[in-house]
């Protein structure tokens, strides 16, 4: 392959395959810890109730194959697109390696999470950069993209087909809830951007969407001992006025695509817990293949720092 390519690692938070890979998938995300049997069961018991599958993976290979296809719309024959996942493989590094095979010296890398952390983005970018030098290739990173015109508005169409599941007599007395992954509450006093990033993000898509009663909530905290950022969507559900709000809309602004913290802790999980409060709770569709998330990338990675207009040497 020419080096005159770029490369582009796309990483992703990984799953496991099948249930047998579950304790090896749980382990590696505890850093080599292995989970008790009680953490063991209750994620299997997840999985189970979804169906016992792993959409995620089958939903991020989706995803990297689009975009690559729109790369090839746009700049043909210019980039390459390389998977790498955190807790499962092909890990980050084996993707890294897969660009070196490649002969790829130049590459650029996102991950499939539109708002940056330290203890998330950070750490596949740490990881990524690691693998890339020790390949011989320069890389250059997409931190954020969490007000892309774009996604914003594939959010924005979301919210209002959520909306409009509900009376319309109903929806001034919907209250929506934009939500997130958790994170330990350490990183507020490291300033890290992560909460500011997703409350802009909810602000952006809450005035495009017209949408005046709205909050945000966290979910799917870790089972740690240190205290994680709230409050949980759970109490969140509980602390609203039952008597003026009729219904509530949950628009999980954190993640890209169908999984378990979507499928299980708010399709299931949340769900129930609002039924038993008397609320009628629908969620917004996932972003996964949209062509305005995959624009919303490929747009990124035309912009990293890397010049795209290679049409000439490619096809050389």
């Amino acid at each position: 392959m020419s080096e005159s390519k770029i490369g582009v690692l796309v990483m992703s938070y990984g799953t496991p395959k099948s249930m047998d890979q579950v304790e090896a998938y749980y382990t590696h995300i505890r850093r080599g810890r292995r989970p008790s049997q009680e953490l063991l069961d209750d994620l299997i018991a997840r999985y189970e109730a979804i169906g016992g599958v792993f959409p995620l993976r089958e939903h991020t290979e989706s995803q990297v194959a689009a975009l690559q296809k729109e790369l090839d719309r746009l700049r043909p024959g210019v980039y390459v697109c390389r998977h790498g996942m955190k807790h499962a493989r092909p890990f980050i590094e084996d993707g890294a390696a897969r660009l070196a095979e490649d002969g790829i010296r130049e590459a650029v890398g996102i991950v499939l999470a539109p708002h940056y952390s330290a203890m998330s983005v950070g750490e596949y970018i740490h990881r990524a950069r690691e693998a890339a030098e020790g390949h011989g290739i320069a890389m250059t990173f997409v931190k954020s993209y969490h007000l892309h015109p774009l996604f914003i508005a594939a959010h924005v169409e979301r919210l209002k087909e959520a909306l409009e599941k509900f009376p319309a007599e109903d929806r001034e007395r919907v209250h929506v809830f934009f939500s997130a992954h958790s994170l330990p509450q350490r990183i507020v006093q490291l300033n890290d951007p992560y909460p500011d990033q997703l409350l802009e993000t909810s602000r952006a898509v809450s005035e495009a969407a017209g949408v005046r009663n709205w909050s945000f909530a966290w979910q799917s905290a870790g089972r740690t001992n240190e205290p994680w950022i709230g409050p949980d969507i759970l109490e969140a559900l509980e602390s609203l006025d039952r008597e003026s709000v009729r219904g509530v809309v949950v628009s999980p602004v954190g993640f890209v695509s169908d999984h378990l913290e979507v499928l299980y802790d708010l399709d299931i999980e949340a769900k129930s817990h609002a039924a038993g409060l008397g609320l009628r709770l629908e969620r917004t569709a996932s972003l996964n293949s949209d062509p305005k998330y995959i624009g919303t990338l490929a747009d990124m990675i035309l912009n990293a720092g890397f010049s795209a207009e290679r049409e000439g040497e490619a096809a050389r």
